[in-house]
């Protein structure tokens, strides 16, 4: 029996309108994405691929097209549906960490949950963050941490409703090259401890290049893509 794919992507397109104009940011796009696969999706800047991750995290609405998460299409969920489904089966890594500045990494990292309602999750948020090697930054703010630790801190924060997809907009962009190394590996290791399906942002050629399947966007358009 044929598994059904995590990710259907069906004839996506989305417009913005600039005063009088409308620009095309995604035109006609489809693809299918297999439980546990790690995909890149390349391009230029301003190919539309963040605009496509934002999709896919059901953050914003399609202007054409559908996407099914789980064989749920995102065009007949509520607002509210689409804010669950995310909670219970999608993390994301922002390329910006959107950490609160208030709270500390472990309590960055407990939020998700919180807002689901789940309550005594700080042995898991500590065992996230031991396993991105921050088990002794627990209770250090944003602003006392570097920037591949703050990076850290989402990527364990994104893990702690143990999703199971993992949307990455390039998660290394702002890290030196170092630390971009230790973050991509810790991705993948997760990736692999946890069964994710991995769907990353990235102009990194060597790190596309780790991934399964590779997306080509070409201004807006999904120009290839492996099987």
């Amino acid at each position: 029996m044929a598994v059904s794919p995590i990710i259907k992507v069906a004839e996506l397109s989305q417009q913005v309108a600039l005063g009088e104009q409308v620009l095309t940011i995604l035109e006609g796009i489809s693809f299918e994405v297999k439980s546990g696969q790690s995909v890149a999706l390349v391009g230029a800047s301003g190919s539309g691929k963040s605009t496509l991750l934002g999709l896919l995290a059901g953050l914003d609405s399609a202007s054409e097209g559908d996407i099914a998460i789980h064989d749920q299409w995102l065009s007949q969920l509520t607002e509210e549906e689409r804010a669950q489904l995310r909670g219970q089966h999608i993390g994301f890594v922002f390329q910006s960490f959107l950490l609160l500045p208030t709270l500390t990494a472990l309590e960055n990292v407990m939020l998700p949950a919180e807002l689901q309602g789940q309550k005594h999750n700080a042995e898991r948020a500590r065992t996230l963050l031991e396993q991105v090697g921050l088990g002794a930054r627990l209770q250090h703010f944003p602003s006392q941490l570097s920037g591949g630790e703050q990076q850290r801190v989402a990527i364990a924060r994104a893990f702690m409703t143990q999703p199971d997809i993992l949307l990455a907009d390039e998660p290394t962009g702002n890290l030196d090259s170092r630390t971009g190394a230790q973050i991509i590996e810790l991705l993948f290791e997760l990736n692999r401890h946890h069964g994710t399906t991995l769907v990353m942002v990235t102009h990194d050629e060597a790190l596309a290049k780790r991934c399964e399947r590779r997306l080509v966007m070409t201004a807006g358009c999904l120009e290839e893509q492996d099987a």
